[in-house]
């Protein structure tokens, strides 16, 4: 009797070791993705909050694979799920899933959550979301997770080795400095001294990052703030571009760039690469017909002037054929003119990303 039992021990044994031998050999074998930001980068935590910041109900989702909501604020796949694709990996989970257990671990993770900015005050409007404090406390929390399922050296090769993509400051400006005339923010600071402050902060969150042992980081600047529907359809009489917005994107864009180069510069290594996502969205904007549009100033879903007022719902004017707009909804790009942006991100030149593009990233040899 006693044989039998410690027959079957040492062949639990031999399965569990198999089983973490199996996880290990995942790990070393494919790159996780750890995702960071607000509403561009979101693929669901703000469902498992008492939040007005949600993309749960139709038509979102609409050329999503299962034609369902999933919480991303698009008609189909978002930014992180087509960087997945080029990982050659399955979409991160959010964080809040209960899903994201076990082997999906492995994968990494998506912390963002639609609404936040890089201020804590930013977004209040929307209650119950994930501020990049709490997002990148989750982050911690998860390497806890995963340490205890594949060891604590495994987990920090893992993370180390991952692709970061952080995606913050959109919401700084609309939803906190231009929310509303007069704003405490617009009160407080002139707009060169608000991007400053703006600045500072972001560069505490970015070294936060590198020290949580993010080592290859993709920042994104902000689009053109004055061009989206949204802002045409309460700010721009003609149909051009706001001009205060814009001014806020050509002060805050170039600054983050520079913080960029000093961070990577005082680590001796190009940790964080700088995606212009406001020439990026540019080049649509200007040109739409070029990159296969028929409007990048109407929105494909939402309401009243430019589709660009009040929330895409299942009773907006909801056009036909997604892939002729370049956003979706007021604020968000469509599916497809998030694979042009992707697709810039990985082969795009110098006036796109700095210092190099996310294929050479991709490419570039373990980190230390």
């Amino acid at each position: 009797m006693a044989s039998s039992s410690s027959s079957l021990s040492f062949l639990y044994f031999l399965t569990c070791l198999a089983i973490l031998e199996s996880l290990l050999v995942h790990a070393e074998a494919s790159r996780a993705f750890f995702v960071f930001g607000d509403s561009l980068v979101d693929n669901g935590n703000n469902n498992y909050l008492a939040t007005t910041a949600r993309a749960d109900s139709p038509p979102y989702g609409i050329d999503y694979p299962t034609h369902q909501p999933t919480g991303r604020f698009s008609n189909g796949l978002n930014i992180p799920d087509i960087i997945s694709e080029h990982l050659g990996a399955e979409s991160t989970l959010p964080y809040l899933s209960p899903e994201l257990r076990g082997q999906k671990l492995l994968v990494g993770a998506n912390f963002a959550s639609a609404g936040i900015g890089i201020l804590n005050d930013t977004g209040i409007q929307f209650a119950n979301i994930i501020r990049i404090s709490q997002q990148l406390q989750y982050f911690q929390q998860y390497q806890q997770r995963l340490s205890s399922l594949i060891g604590a050296a495994a987990a920090k090769r893992l993370v180390n080795q991952a692709l970061v993509l952080i995606t913050l400051g959109g919401n700084d400006f609309v939803n906190n400095y231009y929310l509303v005339p007069f704003s405490f923010r617009s009160r407080q600071y002139s707009l060169p001294d608000y991007v400053r402050y703006l600045i500072s902060e972001y560069k505490k969150i970015l070294m936060r990052i590198y020290e949580l042992g993010g080592r290859r980081v993709l920042v994104t600047g902000t689009g053109p703030l004055g061009c989206v529907p949204a802002e045409l359809a309460q700010r721009s009489r003609n149909g051009a571009c706001d001009p205060e917005l814009q001014r806020a994107s050509e002060l805050y864009n170039p600054q983050l760039e520079k913080t960029i180069n000093q961070l990577n510069s005082q680590y001796h290594s190009n940790v964080f690469i700088a995606a212009n996502t406001a020439k990026l969205h540019s080049d649509f904007i200007s040109n739409p017909q070029a990159s296969g549009f028929i409007t990048s100033k109407r929105a494909c879903c939402g309401q009243g002037p430019y589709n660009g007022l009040g929330l895409c719902t299942v009773a907006p004017n909801l056009c036909p054929n997604r892939d002729l707009y370049a956003f979706w909804d007021p604020f968000h790009p469509s599916a497809k003119a998030s694979r042009i942006i992707v697709g810039q991100f990985m082969t795009g030149s110098s006036e796109y990303m700095n210092p190099m593009n996310l294929s050479t990233l991709l490419a570039m040899g373990e980190s230390t």
